[in-house]
């Protein structure tokens, strides 16, 4: 295993201070650097600074230019993603590596404002992609100015998700600060145009039909056999019972009670990971065959009660592995290692990501994508309105051939390969599809139980590495 990522170095950009420092922990070298960090870097009236937290280590590092793996963080606690990142971990000694885990702006301890950061939209106007890469880009441009040895070190961008996305934005935008980019799992065509919004969707449905014989086929009945049960004030207190629910079932929660119910499909699909994992939940091997044991009946042979009791052991599998919870909270469906209310601004200001369900070709209820309705929601909630079309204008929606030194891979089992990049565009803008993957699979830390086609995928995403390296280097 590889260290816990709260024994790392814990670095703050600070207010006011431009200096760095190193102290030594045992085995752990530590960085506390302290350069400043802009609120707002593209205008001039703010001119606030924040602390960053970035996590940093270099038990492995060759000094003098050894290179520099960045993770460009998500949307959540920077801790939390670096301890399940563990591939660059693995690779660090090989490559003689500097592993850094920068955290995202808004997210985990990097409040601009502090505790108002979320009070309104006027401070969360600072939260974007935009900011935040210039953000990393500021933040390694100092890592090199002040850690001794680092001047000539190359910088390569991982990141997995959202954090893949702007692992490759970092090396479109940024190609002076970044070598090359590995971005795992990255929907950066999820947008406007760019991909049918009904593929998500269409994956999930097309995990849990290989799970097993009738498993996405009893998923589709269940939403008509949740209106029938719900219908009447005895029903709604069975389905409380049955599901466990920390808070009894109204007629006006049934609408969220189904929406609980799909997120849950989507996270496991999300994570059908070949070995116990505890990425959103804790979770068996292959929790989406675990599942499907207890939907393999005939559709046809059951009453509502019925198909609802099997639907409710299913969903165990994804909130009750261990057998620890009390009762099931419909409000959450994953870790609260990531930032909701702050992912939701974006998506509701740049992020906008179409999806769609139509009960035929997915096993949900059909829901057109509605971008005047999700406008008009967005407004309620935050006062702003989504630009639909910004990401592709800003980051070249789908023609983006001009750029290099960035591998693309995407997982199989994974929904969000539905907005990624799984053909090769050049040379050097390459595409792995890992067919046995789930969610950026291939960036966790060697397990026994990998499939061949991650372990290739990881092999080739180092060799990738290693080519970018020794063409920073020549280039010197």
């Amino acid at each position: 295993m590889w260290p816990p990522c709260n024994w790392l170095s814990l670095a703050l950009i600070q207010i006011e201070a431009n200096c760095c420092s190193i102290l030594y922990l045992g085995y752990l070298r530590l960085a506390i650097c302290v350069p400043v960090l802009q609120i707002d870097h593209f205008g001039f009236l703010e001119d606030g600074t924040f602390k960053q937290r970035y996590l940093v280590n270099d038990e492995h590092w060759h000094q003098k230019g050894g290179p520099i793996l960045f993770y460009t963080g998500n949307e959540g606690d920077i801790t939390w993603f670096c301890n399940n990142t563990g591939f660059m971990w693995d690779i660090a000694e090989e490559l003689k590596a500097m592993l850094v885990f920068a955290e995202h702006r808004y997210y985990g301890e990097s409040l601009p404002f502090g505790k108002d950061s979320y009070s309104d939209t006027k401070h969360l106007n600072y939260l974007s992609s935009e900011q935040a890469l210039a953000d990393f880009a500021v933040l390694i441009k100092e890592l090199k100015r002040t850690v001794p040895g680092s001047q000539l070190s190359p910088v390569i961008a991982i990141g997995g998700s959202y954090g893949g996305m702007l692992s490759a934005w970092m090396r479109m935008k940024y190609p002076n600060v970044v070598v090359g980019a590995l971005a795992a799992s990255a929907p950066i065509w999820q947008f406007p145009d760019m991909a049918p919004c009904g593929d998500f969707y269409k994956i999930v449905t097309q995990d849990f039909a290989e799970g097993g014989l009738n498993c996405d086929v009893n998923i589709r009945k269940s939403w008509k056999a949740v209106d029938n049960v719900a219908a009447t004030d005895s029903g709604l207190r069975w389905l409380s019972s049955e599901f466990s629910l920390c808070s009894p079932l109204k007629k006006t929660d049934v609408a969220g009670f189904k929406a609980w119910l799909q997120e849950t499909w989507v996270n496991l699909a999300m994570v059908d990971y070949p070995y116990e994992a505890n990425f959103l939940q804790p979770l068996p091997r292959w929790p989406v065959q675990v599942v499907c044991k207890y939907l393999g009946f005939d559709p046809y042979s059951v009453s509502d009660y019925q198909m609802l009791s099997a639907i409710s052991e299913a969903v165990r599998v994804y909130y009750n592995y261990t057998g620890s919870a009390p009762c099931l909270n419909t409000s959450s469906t994953a870790t609260g290692s990531l930032g909701y209310i702050g992912w939701y601004y974006q998506a509701c200001t740049e992020m906008v990501m179409p999806m769609c369900t139509d009960g035929v070709q997915d096993m949900f209820e059909p829901q057109e994508w509605n971008f005047q309705a999700f406008s008009d929601e967005c407004h309620a909630l935050f006062g702003v309105r989504p630009r639909a079309d910004w990401a592709g204008i800003f980051y070249g929606g789908l023609d983006i051939a001009s750029h290099s030194n960035i591998v693309f891979s995407n997982g199989g089992l994974d929904p969000w390969s539905g907005g990624g990049v799984t053909r090769n565009i050049s040379d050097s803008m390459v595409a792995i599809v890992i067919p046995d993957g789930a969610h950026h699979l291939d960036l966790r830390y060697n397990n026994e139980y990998d499939p061949h086609s991650v372990l290739s995928a990881r092999a080739q995403e180092v060799e990738y590495f290693k080519l970018w390296i020794r063409q920073a280097k020549k280039q010197l």
